[in-house]
C-alpha cells in the first residue's frame, strides 16, 4: 500500500486501473479489503482508489481531533483527482453522504450501500448489539466483540452461520478486531461530521441495501432513496449488510452500468 503521511498519523491507500476515478470508502467493521471482489472489473474502466479511514486497517489511528471528509479532500488533493465518484458502505456510505454535502463541486456520481442515518430512533435488536459490544470492549475482551458483530454485521438477522459464504468470517475478523481496539480513540478525535440537508444532493444517486440485513437499515436505505432527488433503490435479495462481501456479482452488475453513466 501507499501512504500519505501528515500530523495526524497517515492514510494507507491503493490504486488500480485507468480511467474516470473511482473512490470506494469501506464499512466500519473492514477496511479497504472488502472491495476485493469488486476492484477487478471495476478497474477495466476505471481508476479505483482504495483507502484505510484513521484507525483501521493499515492507517495509524489518530494523534488528534480530525473530520474524515477532510481527510478524503486531502487524499484527493494528493492524488490529483478534482471530481470523482463515491462509493461508501455502512459508514463509509455516510462519510460519503457527508463528502457531498462539504464538497458538492468534487462529486461526480454518489453509490451508498446500507449507509447509518445520523440521530436514528435504534430498534431494541440494535440497541441490544451495541450493548454486548459495549459490554465485552468494557470487560476486555475483543474476541467476544469480534463475534458479536460477525454475527449482526456479516451473518445478519435472517440466515444461519451455514447459510453465509465460506471464509469470509476469517476475511473480516481481523480488520474488524482493528477497527475494535482503535475505536475508543477514533472516537475520542473524531470530529463532528459535516450537516446539511440531503435534499440538496443533485448528483445521480444509486442506494443499495441486502434485503438479509437489519430491519433499521433497510427502513434507512428507503428513507435515503426518498430524499435525495431522483435516488434509485436497488435491494440484493442474497445479501446482509456488507453486500460487498455477500453478493459481488450482483453489485458489479449494478454499479458498473451506474458508475459509467
Amino acid at each position: 500500500m501507499l501512504t500519505l503521511a501528515d500530523d495526524l498519523g497517515n492514510l494507507s491507500y491503493v490504486v488500480a486501473g485507468d480511467g474516470p476515478p473511482v473512490v470506494l470508502v469501506h464499512a466500519g467493521v473492514a477496511d479497504h479489503r472488502m472491495w476485493d471482489a469488486i476492484v477487478p472489473d471495476l478497474a477495466e474502466r476505471h481508476t479505483v482508489i482504495r483507502y484505510d479511514l484513521r484507525g483501521f486497517g493499515a492507517s495509524a489511528p489518530p494523534t488528534g481531533p480530525f473530520r474524515e471528509t477532510d481527510d478524503l479532500r486531502r487524499l484527493l488533493d494528493h492524488l490529483g483527482h478534482e471530481r470523482v465518484r463515491l462509493v461508501g458502505a455502512s459508514w463509509g456510505g455516510r462519510v460519503a453522504v457527508d463528502f457531498a454535502l462539504a464538497h458538492p463541486d468534487r462529486v461526480h456520481s454518489l453509490a451508498l450501500l446500507a449507509p447509518p442515518w445520523p440521530g436514528y430512533h435504534w430498534s431494541a435488536e440494535t440497541v441490544a448489539y451495541d450493548e454486548a459490544e459495549t459490554a465485552a470492549l468494557a470487560s476486555g475482551d475483543v474476541d467476544a466483540a469480534v463475534r458479536v458483530n460477525l454475527d449482526m454485521w456479516l451473518r445478519g438477522p435472517a440466515r444461519r452461520w451455514e447459510d453465509v459464504a465460506a471464509g469470509l468470517a476469517d476475511r473480516l475478523r481481523g480488520p474488524l478486531r482493528t477497527s475494535l481496539v482503535n475505536q475508543e480513540i477514533n472516537e475520542k478525535h473524531s470530529q463532528d461530521a459535516a450537516t446539511g440537508d440531503i435534499a440538496v444532493i443533485s448528483v445521480p444517486t444509486l442506494v443499495g441495501i441486502g434485503k438479509l440485513d437489519v430491519a433499521d437499515f433497510q427502513d434507512i436505505a428507503r428513507r435515503y432513496a426518498s430524499e435525495i432527488p431522483g435516488a434509485t433503490l436497488v435491494e440484493f435479495a442474497t445479501a446482509a449488510h456488507l453486500i460487498a462481501l455477500d453478493a459481488p456479482a450482483e453489485l458489479i452488475s449494478v454499479l458498473g452500468p451506474f458508475l459509467d453513466r
